[in-house]
C-alpha cells in the first residue's frame, strides 16, 4: 500500500516520498510493524485466549516443569500470521507474485494449523485434525506453488548476465531466461541443476517439457518436511520460535543476493528478477518471530501452536523453493532435521525391536530429541539456547556455501 501511496506522493513533488522505493527502508518498516503488531496484538490476544480459557492440554510423560505449563494458552500462531500479514500487505510490492505466493502459503497453512488447534482446545480430541487432511493441505500448497512456478510468464532465472548490466536490465524480457525448475547447487562450482535431469530415461526434449512433475513432486515433499519439522520442534518455550528467526534472516540475506544482479552475478547464483520483493515479506516474518518471542520465551505466556508452527513451517520451505535454495534446507533447517530424524528413528527402532525381541527398545529417552536432554534433567531454557547455537553455526554455513565450490 505505501509503496504505491510513495510513488503517488512522489509524482506531486511531496518531499521524502520517495523513500518508498526503497527495498531496504520498507522492508525495515515492515519489520519493526511486526514486532509492534506482535506486542500489542500479542498481549491482547493472550488476554482473550486466557479469558475463554482457551489452554493447552498436557499429557504427563515425566517430564520436569511440564505441568506447570498446563492452562497456558495456546494457538498464538494467530499473533504471528497478522504480524506477517499486516505489515506485507502495508509495505511490499501486492502485484509481485512472489509476494503473491507467500501470502497464500501463510493463510492456507495458517488455515490447516487452526483447524487442528480449534478441534484440540474446542472439540476435546487431543488427536486434532486428522493427518490425512493436514497431507492434502500440504499437498495442496506444493501443487500451487510448483504450478505457478512452472507456469506464469512472469517467474524466469537467468544464469549468467552480460558485462553491460544496465543493457541487460533494459533487456530483461529478452535475456537468457531458462525455466525455473533450474536451481542451484551448494558445493559446486558450476552449479547450475535443472530437474530434468532425474528424467534421464527421456530424451532431452522430452525431459524438458515433463520436468514439472519431478520439480512440484520436490516441492511437495520440502513443504510437507519442513512443516512437519517445524511442528515437532515447538516442544519447549522459545525453541521452534527463535531457530525459526535464524533461519529467516538467512533466507532474507540469499533473497537479496539473488534479486540483484550485482551481487548474483559476482556470487555466480541465479539472478531472479523481482524475487528481492521477497525481503520485505521475510523481514515482516522475522519481526513476527522477535515479537512472538516476547511472550513466548521461558516460562512461556502463550504457545503457538500449530497455528503458528505449521505456518513457520510453509513460509520456511516455499521461500526457500521460490530462491532457488531449497536443496540449502538440510544445512540451514538442520534443527528441523534433527528433530525430524529423532522421532523416525526412535519409532523405527521401537518397532523393529519389539518384531525381534518381543518388547520396545528406544534409542533416545525420548523423541524429539528436545525431550531427550529435558529426560537428562538439562534445564529448559539451556537446551532452547543451545539449539539457537547450533542454529546460528548452520546459518553461517548456509552463508558460506555461497563461496565454498
Amino acid at each position: 500500500m505505501f509503496y504505491y501511496l510513495g510513488s503517488l506522493l512522489q509524482e506531486m513533488g511531496i518531499p521524502g516520498s520517495g523513500l518508498f522505493q526503497y527495498l531496504t527502508f520498507r522492508a525495515a518498516l515492515a519489520l519493526i510493524i511486526s514486532v509492534v503488531i506482535s506486542a500489542i496484538y500479542g498481549k491482547r490476544l493472550i488476554a482473550m485466549l486466557q479469558m475463554k480459557q482457551i489452554g493447552e492440554t498436557v499429557r504427563d510423560l515425566g517430564l520436569e516443569g511440564q505441568m506447570q505449563k498446563k492452562g497456558t494458552p495456546t494457538m498464538g500462531g494467530l499473533i504471528i500470521i497478522g504480524a506477517i500479514v499486516i505489515p506485507t500487505l502495508l509495505f511490499a510490492k501486492l502485484n509481485n507474485i512472489y509476494i503473491i505466493l507467500m501470502l497464500f502459503t501463510t493463510l492456507l497453512m495458517g488455515l490447516i494449523g487452526f483447524l487442528d488447534d480449534y478441534i484440540k482446545v474446542f472439540r476435546k480430541n487431543k488427536e486434532g485434525l486428522s493427518g490425512r487432511f493436514k497431507v492434502v493441505g500440504q499437498v495442496t500448497l506444493g501443487l500451487v506453488v510448483g504450478l505457478t512456478m512452472w507456469l506464469h510468464p512472469g517467474i524466469v532465472v537467468r544464469d549468467k548476465a552480460p558485462d553491460n548490466h544496465l543493457v541487460y536490465e533494459q533487456n530483461a524480457p529478452h535475456g537468457n531466461d531458462v525455466k525455473s525448475t533450474q536451481t542451484n547447487i551448494p558445493f559446486f562450482k558450476n552449479n547450475n541443476g535443472d530437474y530434468k535431469g532425474l528424467l534421464f530415461f527421456l530424451d532431452d526434449q522430452s525431459a524438458a517439457k515433463w520436468a514439472w512433475i519431478p520439480f512440484i513432486l520436490i516441492v511437495i515433499f520440502i513443504v510437507t518436511a519442513v512443516s512437519n519439522g517445524a511442528n515437532m520442534t515447538d516442544g519447549l518455550d522459545g525453541l521452534a520460535t527463535g531457530t525459526s528467526a535464524i533461519i529467516g534472516v538467512t533466507l532474507g540475506v540469499l533473497a537479496y543476493l539473488s534479486g540483484n544482479i550485482i551481487y548474483s552475478t559476482y556470487l555466480n547464483i541465479f539472478y531472479i528478477p523481482n524475487i528481492g520483493e521477497l525481503v520485505v515479506f521475510m523481514a515482516a516474518f522475522i519481526g513476527a518471530m522477535v515479537g512472538f518471542l516476547w511472550y513466548n520465551s521461558f516460562p512461556a505466556q502463550v504457545f503457538m501452536g500449530d497455528t503458528g508452527s505449521l505456518t513457520i513451517g510453509g513460509i520456511i520451505a516455499v521461500f526457500a523453493v521460490l530462491i532457488r535454495k531449497e536443496l540449502l534446507i538440510p544445512v540451514l533447517c538442520g534443527i528441523f532435521l534433527i528433530e525430524n530424524i529423532s522421532v523416525i528413528l526412535q519409532v523405527s527402532y521401537f518397532k523393529f525391536t519389539k518384531r525381534r525381541y518381543g518388547e520396545g527398545r528406544r534409542i533416545f529417552l525420548m523423541s524429539p530429541l528436545h525431550h531427550h536432554y529435558q529426560k537428562k534433567n538439562i534445564p529448559e531454557p539451556k537446551i532452547v539456547i543451545r539449539f539457537w547455537i547450533i542454529g546460528i553455526l548452520l546459518a553461517v554455513i548456509t552463508i558460506l556455501t555461497l563461496k565454498i565450490r
